[in-house]
């Protein structure tokens, strides 16, 4: 289990795509023209827009989609002129990249692989890395950031979507605090068990020490954060945050 993990996220997740998984839709024609025009917006969290003074120039920057697939995100920042690459371990959220690329006629490389493992890029690759919350199907997060940090070029940045943990302390309907934490199904059988059986992956809570103090370890600079809630659900009409999204400078 401990071993072949990200390749049972990959599965959950192609199934989940299958099924009609809000983050594995990609964008129609008509959102990819009104980001020709300007007109755009991305999320790294469920709900807020990423501020657009967020961002490098887009026209001829150098991005990649870290666990970014599902054609949400690529498409725009290509409809701005990027060259864009992503990498993803679904199969079906890179098919969905192919798709939209096809229809709307640009290029984008596409990379399948497992973001636990040290990225297959040169160093100083990129001007942008945009990491939606995708680190809780990973165990080690420090490993990723010091990984974006070696790709991006000197004063590149890094945009990331992050979990805070409170999901996972909750039962389904959250009322209950039912979980305690650090949530880790690998050292904790019994979550394993609990997950497999409701098709939910492998997935890990994190704290704000491996979050964004691991942005600061791995040579980052903090510039900006902000919290997002669930987007549904009782924590969100409560508008207790679950999310951070922040913004980091190499």
């Amino acid at each position: 289990m401990k071993d072949n993990y990200t390749d049972i996220n990959s599965a959950t997740i192609d199934r989940w795509v299958e099924d009609g998984w809000e983050w594995g839709k990609p964008i129609d024609h008509e959102t990819y023209a009104k980001a020709l025009q300007g007109e755009w917006a991305v999320l790294l969290t469920p709900t807020k827009p990423v501020p657009k003074e967020w961002f490098c120039e887009m026209k001829g920057a150098k991005v990649l989609g870290l666990a970014s697939g599902g054609g949400q995100q690529m498409p725009i920042f290509a409809a701005l002129g990027a060259e864009c690459t992503v990498l993803d371990y679904s199969e079906k959220q890179l098919e969905s990249e192919r798709i939209v690329a096809e229809r709307e006629g640009y290029n984008i490389e596409i990379v399948r692989a497992d973001m636990t493992k040290p990225l297959p890029f040169a160093d100083e690759s990129f001007d942008l890395i945009f990491h939606p919350v995708s680190n809780c199907y990973v165990r080690e997060v420090l490993p990723i950031w010091r990984e974006c940090y070696r790709v991006l070029k000197k004063g590149g940045i890094l945009l990331a979507g992050l979990d805070n943990g409170i999901n996972f302390i909750f039962d389904d309907d959250e009322l209950m605090v039912k979980n305690a934490l650090p949530f880790d199904p690998i050292s904790k059988p019994e979550l394993y068990e609990e997950l497999q059986k409701n098709d939910d992956g492998v997935q890990f809570s994190h704290t704000i020490e491996e979050q964004i103090n691991g942005q600061l370890l791995a040579g980052f600079t903090l510039t900006a954060v902000y919290e997002d809630t669930n987007g549904a659900g009782r924590l969100h009409e409560l508008n207790i945050p679950s999310f951070w999204a922040t913004r980091a400078v190499k």
